[in-house]
């Protein structure tokens, strides 16, 4: 048990240090940043506590939040989605599999991983964005900076699950 608090604390920290030193600068186009850190939240296992995810995932985004200069919106964002995260893979998961089945390409497939991810990751956009902007006034802007960045998050989640297959 405490492994496995530690293994996830060095992992927490390794993405709030990417997102704060190197994607939180990238900004493709003027519009599409790479939001990596929300593969933290989406990577629980299937039985993981639902207070532990909430926790992790308000604590993930107040850190991103204080690297970053956002004040609450990527805190906001990440536990709207650890709120939801538990219940949206049940939905993906068969009955029978084991209880600490960790979501991946590997353990769901292809067309399940792929349904289970791009929504929650556009629902985090969405959000984290809509808080950012506060209004529609700009909407064409708006629009970009989401489907941008849930689009650029998206491939580099699915190159991280790549090469996690290939070892």
């Amino acid at each position: 048990m405490k492994a496995d608090i530690l293994k996830r604390l060095g992992v927490f920290v390794i993405f709030v240090l990417a997102q704060a030193i190197v994607l939180g600068r990238i900004h493709l186009f003027h519009y599409a940043t790479p939001l990596l850190y929300i593969y933290f939240v989406l990577s629980f296992e299937r039985n993981h506590p639902k207070w532990a995810i909430l926790l992790w995932s308000f604590f993930m985004g107040l850190f991103v939040d204080i690297f970053a200069n956002t004040p609450g919106l990527a805190a906001a964002s990440m536990t709207l989605i650890g709120a939801l995260q538990p219940y949206y893979l049940e939905l993906f998961v068969p009955r029978d599999s084991a209880e600490n089945m960790k979501p991946s390409i590997q353990t769901l497939g292809p067309s399940k991983y792929s349904t289970y991810i791009v929504p929650l990751t556009l629902l985090y956009c969405i959000v984290f964005y809509s808080l950012e902007f506060f209004n529609f006034f700009n909407w064409l802007q708006w629009l970009f900076c989401v489907v941008g960045s849930a689009a650029l998050t998206l491939g580099l989640i699915y190159t991280f699950e790549i090469f996690k297959s290939r070892q």
